[in-house]
């Protein structure tokens, strides 16, 4: 067996080493509506089809005896502000913070998949998402140690955002984004994965663009501003729009292209809506 094979497997047995079978209960599915949140006036777009552990389908599995805890998923194209935004939360006693687990896609013994797929995404494309898909999934089903968890996108977006955007590219072929697409159903639909507000970073590509240009990370070097704007397209038919794939919880929309002392202050006016994030 291959090292990334190996990688794989060995988290595949955390994962389900943590989940137990969950008693019957129905599922309830609905429409998407969008409201607008008293506190002020940012945009929230309110889903009925939650994701939360009340609704399970028969035998689905779930994080071994846990209690409710607030889930909130940050979510926005790449260099949006996501890092600054979880910074900035993580100083608040009660929140767990978990960033994205980029240095497990940039070394899995010694291979670094990132690199390879952003160099040759028609090759390595299914080989980063299938890992990217896992690692999500460990971070979603890993035990929440306070209140309210923090999150770095989602294996939401993983699949409706990334993986969609290989496929629609012409980047990705049929049988690998079905193959993704299959697990991705199977996963979703057999494990309860919990999220209850996502918070999305709008920003323009063309900030992004440039933030890229100022951070300066290796395997982001190769992004172009045409590979921002697919990615936003999909961000704005999934969150905004709500044309593409289904909501797995409510959405706060907060403007971001602003520098960074605009943006504290956002996160400071917007903080009482993000950590009542339980209560929606």
């Amino acid at each position: 067996m291959s090292a990334v094979g190996c990688r794989v497997t060995s988290l595949f047995s955390r994962v389900f080493a943590r989940c137990t079978v969950s008693p019957a209960a129905a599922g309830v599915g609905g429409l998407n509506e969008r409201i607008t949140s008293r506190a002020g006036r940012v945009p929230l777009v309110q889903s009925r089809a939650r994701s939360g552990a009340c609704h399970l389908a028969t035998g689905k599995l779930v994080r071994n005896g846990e209690e409710k805890k607030a889930v909130i998923c940050i979510e926005g194209n790449i260099a949006s502000g996501k890092t600054t935004c979880l910074n900035y939360f993580s100083e608040t006693t009660n929140i767990e913070v978990l960033t994205e687990p980029v240095s497990k896609w940039r070394n899995v013994r010694g291979h670094n998949p990132l690199a390879l797929m952003y160099e040759d995404p028609e090759r390595w494309g299914i080989t980063l998402q299938t890992y990217v898909q896992l690692t999500m999934l460990d971070r979603h089903l890993s035990t929440i140690s306070s209140p309210v968890r923090m999150m770095e996108r989602s294996i939401f977006s993983a699949k409706y955002i990334f993986v969609e955007n290989l496929f629609r590219s012409g980047k990705m072929p049929e049988v690998d984004y079905t193959v993704l697409s299959e697990w991705f159903d199977w996963i979703t639909t057999n494990i309860s994965i919990p999220v209850d507000l996502i918070v999305y970073l709008q920003t323009s590509p063309e900030t992004c663009h440039e933030r890229l240009k100022q951070r300066c990370r290796e395997e982001e070097k190769v992004i172009p501003l045409e590979y921002l704007e697919s990615i936003h397209q999909l961000y704005e038919d999934w969150l905004i729009k709500q044309t593409s794939s289904p909501l797995p919880a409510p959405v706060l929309v907060i403007p971001a292209d602003h520098d960074l002392q605009k943006m504290l202050h956002q996160y400071e006016e917007n903080r009482d809506k993000i950590l009542s994030a339980s209560y929606l």
